[in-house]
């Protein structure tokens, strides 16, 4: 299906851009020559209705990897030369539409924090698509569970009368290593009694839960950066994982990815980019021991620092509504525990008649608080997620703490601008600087420093031609972050403790 929007205020001359969505729909959507990603991010928004905007980004695909729209700078630095050509009336030639798509940028394993229902279902199609490409044999039980909250979130309780036969299709809902290792048969058997065990379980909780489980496959919530180990080297061998909680490196065997470093933000001393070169260097170990790798081009390594900013940031700034989230979950887990203890009592106590005489009814809701109950402990509480705000943009050093959050607001006021920043405003885009060089050709040093709790030194703005002109050995003024100051200024944050409903 698709959808398609016309802007009213337009350039004259628009260019046509196809939008796909994590639900697969397309949109069909028009921008002018000179639009910038935040023109085209708020076209989809309004188009999709979706008010919570903040985990979500627009992504083009490059050397087979999807890389993040600025929204800040113009859509012409990220399509090809055509975009720029102008067409003469009469002599148009058909160009084809360019291709974006609207997808998750920084992901977060407890969908409570997501209160916007519209955004919520998007980030669950978007999950349920990364979970068939996912492939981790060792968990295989976890496939099926996430399959039967699927199929409940998405046709709702299993009936006898319609769940018959193959009333789904196995590669909607499973890996295609698990179909070739089982086969459908098996699948199409076993799949419907796990459906029929989520019984009374409502589509709002089958999302959640979906939600959480998926998120302990170490190949789901995460991006994969390719990255060369030396730059002579023909092809990329290192595989860079952006987590929940850090960064994975992945050595890549025979097409296998094989993992040979866990580093979570703790454990990370400093991120430097210098150009081409990308450098990890672990916490508690001399600079000696640093890893070096290579993006390939500056424009990578930009992309890559201000991902990685900007998912650190986050992690911090949420930990206490995830930290709350999960006090109130392990409070209604033992309300659901104590109504299920006296349930069973009562059974215990009551006669055989008595029992047969309650009827089916009471029976089944029996069974049905102590199947929650089970499901729940076996759930994982969330403490951990991926983040938003940095600013990559400047040509001289970028560097941050790691250990203590800061306010979001608070930096971006001091930065002037922020890719993606979650606001407090009610659309969730905050947009900021006009100044930004369109010239990658020239290598940047960018450092990202990972344990400095005391100050956090980040570049000024540069604007228009001071940018251009900026060389690499520039010094950089610091910005003073107090981790005092974070409570009051957390922006993302403010009304998520406010709605939680379990």
């Amino acid at each position: 299906m698709s959808r398609a929007l016309l802007s009213g205020r337009m350039h004259p001359e628009g260019r046509s851009i196809c939008v796909f969505l994590p639900d697969r729909e397309q949109l069909s959507l028009t921008v002018g020559v000179k639009a910038t990603g935040q023109e085209l991010f708020q076209q989809v928004c309004d188009l999709v209705k979706i008010k919570e905007p903040h985990f979500f980004g627009l992504s083009i695909v490059k050397n087979n990897e999807y890389v993040f729209i600025d929204l800040e700078q113009k859509l012409s630095k990220y399509f090809s030369k055509e975009w720029k050509k102008e067409t003469s009336k009469g002599t148009e030639k058909f160009i084809p539409p360019f291709v974006a798509f609207f997808r998750v940028q920084y992901y977060v394993e407890n969908g409570r924090v997501i209160s916007d229902k519209v955004a919520r279902q998007l980030y669950y199609c978007h999950l349920k698509e990364q979970v068939l490409m996912s492939r981790c044999n060792h968990k295989e039980e976890i496939y099926f569970l996430l399959a039967a909250y699927s199929l409940q979130a998405d046709l709702g309780n299993y009936r006898e009368e319609v769940h018959t036969g193959k009333y789904f299709e196995p590669q909607a809902y499973f890996p295609q290593w698990i179909i070739a290792k089982r086969g459908s048969d098996y699948i199409l058997k076993h799949a419907p009694e796990m459906h029929r065990e989520q019984q009374g379980l409502s589509a709002k909780e089958a999302v959640l839960k979906f939600i959480k489980e998926s998120c302990l496959l170490e190949d789901v919530p995460v991006h994969f950066y390719r990255l060369q180990k030396d730059k002579k080297e023909d092809r990329p061998t290192v595989i860079l994982g952006l987590t929940l909680r850090g960064m994975h490196i992945y050595q890549e065997v025979n097409h296998v990815r094989q993992l040979l470093y866990d580093f979570p933000w703790s454990h990370i001393g400093k991120l430097a980019f210098l150009g081409k070169k990308f450098e990890i260097q672990p916490d508690g170990l001399p600079s000696a021991r640093k890893l070096v790798y290579y993006t390939g081009c500056p424009f990578r390594s930009r992309h890559l620092l201000q991902l990685l900013s900007n998912s650190h940031r986050l992690f911090l700034n949420i930990q206490p509504v995830l930290k709350q989230i999960q006090k109130l979950e392990e409070a209604e887990e033992k309300k659901r525990y104590r109504e299920s203890y006296i349930s069973d009592t009562l059974d215990m106590d009551l006669d055989p008649c008595d029992k047969n005489s309650r009827g089916s009814g009471s029976s089944g809701g029996s069974q049905r608080d102590n199947r929650l109950s089970r499901q729940s402990t076996g759930s994982h509480g969330s403490s951990h997620t991926s983040g938003i705000e940095a600013d990559s943009r400047h040509r001289v050093s970028v560097e941050m703490s790691v250990d203590e959050p800061f306010g979001i607001d608070r930096v971006h006021r001091k930065e002037k601008s922020c890719s993606s920043t979650i606001s407090y405003g009610s659309s969730g885009i905050d947009s900021g600087s006009k100044g930004r060089a369109e010239d990658d050709s020239q290598d940047d040093d960018l450092e990202l420093a990972v344990d400095e709790p005391e100050e956090v030194p980040v570049d000024e703005p540069l604007e228009g031609d001071q940018l251009e002109e900026a060389t690499v050995g520039e010094s950089v003024e610091s910005l003073p972050l107090d981790a005092a100051s974070c409570q009051g200024e957390m922006a993302f944050c403010y009304c998520t403790v406010l709605f939680f409903r379990l």
